[in-house]
């Protein structure tokens, strides 16, 4: 099911500000497919909310991939879209995943560092763990949560944010993402669905700020409701 303006999973809100629940299949914003993105629901959303008969002002803050779900932020002013861009760039915006992946890993927690390469064709980050020409290091550190029946939850915190990072480096060391095929898991979720989910962000408000700090539900499915 995805978002429209009736179901928006809104988590936080003011006149700056509007955090919401993205559901895996949400695009965030407009692209080839032509799809309704999450960027425009949560326009028709306020238009409807505060009756607004001209355009609203969103400003996309960050993205997730769209089989991901979680925690995502748009601005509702200029000023605000400004200010949170120039946190992102200096890393004032700290995001927190939670990844089911496949198998147990030996280590409880660990910091994983390679480089990325982007290959556009199929839109896919190959894994080094040395720089090549066009390669991006990248840092991510992971720390196990729960251990399920064939899977295990992990909490991840980023140190950069790559294409495709958290899915493509937990691969690379035997653990993909549950239902995502692309990195080598061995089937998919009948929703399309993987088992990432963006699930806290905590910055200071770009305007007042003071500590913004929001966790996101999972979704609700068998296997995320085993993790809470």
């Amino acid at each position: 099911m995805q978002s429209t303006k009736d179901n928006l999973q809104v988590l936080f809100e003011d006149n700056h500000i509007i955090i919401v629940n993205k559901r895996a299949g949400d695009i965030t914003q407009g692209d080839k497919t032509g799809d309704i993105p999450l960027s425009d629901v949560v326009k028709e959303y306020l238009k409807d909310k505060y009756q607004k008969k001209g355009n609203v002002f969103l400003g996309v803050v960050h993205r997730l991939d769209r089989p991901t779900s979680g925690v995502i932020i748009f601005a509702k002013t200029s000023k605000s879209l400004e200010r949170l861009n120039k946190m992102l760039r200096d890393k004032k915006i700290q995001k927190t995943y939670w990844a089911v992946v496949k198998n147990h890993p030996e280590k409880e927690k660990d910091t994983l560092i390679n480089f990325l390469k982007k290959n556009p064709t199929n839109n896919k980050s190959a894994v080094y763990n040395h720089e090549i020409k066009d390669s991006k290091k990248a840092v991510l550190h992971y720390q196990l949560l729960k251990k399920l029946d064939n899977y295990s939850l992990l909490e991840i915190d980023l140190e950069t944010g790559r294409h495709h990072q958290i899915r493509s480096q937990l691969s690379a060391i035997g653990f993909p993402i549950k239902g995502d095929l692309k990195y080598g898991f061995p089937r998919s979720n009948k929703d399309a669905s993987i088992h990432l989910h963006a699930r806290k962000i905590e910055f200071q408000h770009p305007v007042s700020k003071e500590l913004i700090s929001i966790i996101a539900p999972t979704p609700n499915d068998v296997i995320w409701n085993e993790c809470n």
